[in-house]
């Protein structure tokens, strides 16, 4: 496609979201009314006025993989905890932007330093699609904290704002364990008592049915494909209390979902897959501002 064209593209494109930018949730023509949820307080060594704690609209970038393009004009850059350099950390820091590191909390990976320390009685059955992966039986707590400490003192460390910790939501899978929803409520508060403490902001990730329990212990969320299911209403309370959702959908055409997720107040990106740097932000829509590269737009 030669220049021209393409800019006749984006144009037409930026105008279209422009018309449907109204377009409510999911059929409403406003997100139901619910009574404002306190957020949790923090522990007594961590002030809440010290922990990021993001209102809904946060622009932000999501890139686990390849060199992280910190060119991006955004609030906040969500990267891997352990894969990051330090240096790409303080680059964000200098230009501005809030720095949450990503690490998964229910899931070992077999191709992390810190694998050999977890013991073989907390590993279960694969991630379905991740055959490198194994669930954690989030039971043992008393097995799990050694590790999972010592990657949010690591967080500290580096200099984090806050952590993004994945897989939270093993009881709803086929984890190998006999997890119930109480086993996980347990775990999740536990991970973000431990986060704050140390004066780290941290996100819910998916786990959408726990989230009336939970949205008062997390500072945020953060949410994959909810369009794709038709399951974004579930996210609403935390925009209720005053609390980012950041989300993204892998597939699908942003003429359709960006406007629903701009109307609900989410952070909304295209995103490919492997979470490299390309990107579309429903938010930059919004602002007729287009962050993408073409090959994001293609449904």
């Amino acid at each position: 496609m030669n220049h021209s064209n393409r800019r006749v593209l984006v144009l037409g494109l930026v105008l279209l979201l422009g018309v449907l930018g109204c377009v409510p949730l999911q059929g409403n023509d406003s997100p139901p009314a619910a009574p404002p949820i306190p957020p949790a307080s923090a522990p007594a060594d961590a002030p809440a006025s010290a922990i990021w704690q993001p209102a809904p609209g946060t622009s932000w970038q999501w890139q686990l993989k390849e060199t992280i393009d910190t060119s991006f004009d955004v609030a906040m850059y969500d990267i891997d905890l352990f894969d990051a350099p330090q240096a790409t950390i303080d680059q964000l820091h200098e230009a501005g932007r809030v720095v949450i590191c990503y690490f998964s909390a229910g899931s070992w990976e077999n191709w992390r330093d810190d694998a050999p320390a977890f013991p073989q009685a907390v590993l279960g059955k694969a991630l379905d699609g991740w055959p490198d992966e194994k669930w954690l039986d989030i039971r043992q707590i008393d097995q799990l904290s050694p590790v999972m400490t010592a990657r949010l003192d690591l967080a500290v460390t580096k200099g984090c704002d806050g952590v993004e910790p994945d897989n939270v939501d093993g009881y709803a899978n086929d984890s190998g364990f006999p997890l119930s929803g109480a086993d996980q409520l347990a775990y999740n508060r536990w991970l973000a008592q431990q986060a704050h403490s140390r004066g780290l902001s941290i996100g819910l990730k998916n786990d959408l049915d726990q989230i009336p329990d939970l949205v008062g212990d997390f500072d945020w969320a953060l949410n994959e494909q909810c369009f794709e299911f038709n399951e974004c209403d579930t996210l609403l309370p935390f925009v209720q209390a005053g609390k980012a959702v950041f989300g993204v959908e892998y597939s699908g055409d942003p003429a359709v979902f960006c406007p629903p997720a701009n109307a609900a107040g989410y952070s909304w990106l295209k995103k490919n897959l492997d979470l490299d740097a390309e990107l579309f932000a429903c938010l930059d829509q919004q602002a007729a501002i287009s962050l993408y590269l073409p090959s994001i737009l293609r449904p």
